[in-house]
């Protein structure tokens, strides 16, 4: 009996470490389909493998067109319909031809798109309505200090702000009004960065939150085996910015967005004079149809400490308005001390504003503070 034992011992290891070894196989096989450099392949874990598979392939889902926002769809299934009937005349008169072109289109699509990419100053980024990154950009690790595989397949939750998470559900839900109006996509969030303010990568436990601002649109599923997803490109938000032309002004607020100081350039764009502002909340300047966009704003200075206003309109002394637009942070004081015990508040609020256009409706007067004046 005991010889038997021994046997059927012998055996079930063998077989074990038969298994074993398929498996590998068979992950080194699914790894070998990634469309990754075989430096980064080498390093993959089979977890690792199976995320990055499911990612791409449903990445792949994506790109061949099966989404879109209602009114797209029908058309993209009108157009479809008129194309297939000529599809199979198109590949056998030119089949050759038809591929080189693609090959030289991908190139140049590529390089396309390593100059947005660069112009853009940020990453690009698909969820799915669950939250699932189901893309970046390869850039990724420019700003967030991980790399475009370590990130791919992984939730967007395990990686922002947990005090952001109700506003990104609300973002990444999609409603019937979101098929109709585009599902256009604006909003603030906080996500872990590994980098070091020296710009090398750190441990993902000691990681800083840094701001980025999302913007894009939500695309619709019209086939049961394509799936919904946001398209989202994420800026940081520079701590400090460069005044790039005399279009630009600079002013400090308190923390209800009170004047406590504004450069003179906004003499000469808006009219008003610098003493004149100082102490007047920036509500008083801003056309009543935006007040609640500029409210918006307040509260992620609020709560994030640093945001992009969008474009708003704000009064021209004398009459009429520009479109404006500003990026703003909090500036926190000097650390609290004995003597100073109230310093760990915030200091003030820093505003950057570009003024986007000339003045229009100049004899439309929306204030009281305009009137009476040239």
């Amino acid at each position: 009996m005991t010889a038997d034992k021994e046997k059927r011992r012998a055996i079930s290891r063998e077989a074990a470490r038969r298994r074993r070894r398929v498996e590998s196989e068979v992950f080194e096989d699914l790894s070998r389909l990634l469309p990754l450099q075989p430096s980064a392949r080498d390093h993959l874990d089979k977890p690792s493998v199976i995320r990055l598979t499911l990612s791409y392939i449903r990445m792949h889902t994506l790109l061949r067109g099966e989404t879109g926002t209602k009114a797209e769809a029908s058309h993209m299934i009108k157009c479809g319909q008129v194309m297939n009937g000529g599809e199979e005349r198109r590949r056998c008169d030119g089949g050759r031809e038809a591929e080189e072109e693609k090959d030289t289109e991908d190139v140049e699509a590529l390089e396309e798109t390593n100059l947005y990419l660069r112009i853009l100053e940020g990453f690009l980024i698909v969820l799915s309505t669950e939250g699932d990154m189901i893309y970046l950009s390869d850039n990724v690790s420019k700003y967030m200090g991980l790399t475009q595989n370590e990130l791919m397949g992984h939730n967007i939750f395990e990686f922002t702000h947990p005090c952001d998470h109700e506003e990104i559900r609300n973002n990444l839900r999609l409603t019937p009004e979101d098929v109709w109006c585009g599902a256009k996509r604006d909003f603030i969030m906080r996500i872990k960065s590994a980098l070091t303010h020296r710009g090398r990568s750190a441990n993902l436990k000691s990681a800083t939150w840094k701001v980025l601002h999302c913007q894009g649109r939500a695309k619709v599923c019209v086939a049961p085996s394509s799936v919904s997803c946001l398209l989202l490109t994420c800026q940081p938000l520079p701590l400090s910015h460069t005044l790039l032309s005399t279009h630009t002004f600079t002013s400090q607020h308190s923390m209800d967005m009170r004047f406590t100081f504004c450069d003179q350039r906004i003499t000469l764009l808006l009219g008003y004079s610098t003493e004149e502002l100082l102490g007047r909340s920036i509500y008083d300047l801003c056309h009543t149809l935006d007040i609640n966009h500029l409210t918006k704003n307040h509260l992620n200075l609020c709560f994030k400490s640093q945001s992009v206003s969008g474009q708003y309109r704000m009064l021209v002394r004398g009459g009429g308005y520009v479109w404006v637009e500003s990026h703003s942070a909090v500036i926190p004081s000097v650390r609290p001390s004995k003597s100073r015990p109230g310093a760990h508040q915030p200091l003030c609020i820093l505003c950057v504003t570009y003024v986007l256009s000339g003045v229009e409706e100049p004899s439309l007067q929306l204030s009281v503070d305009q009137m009476g004046h040239v």
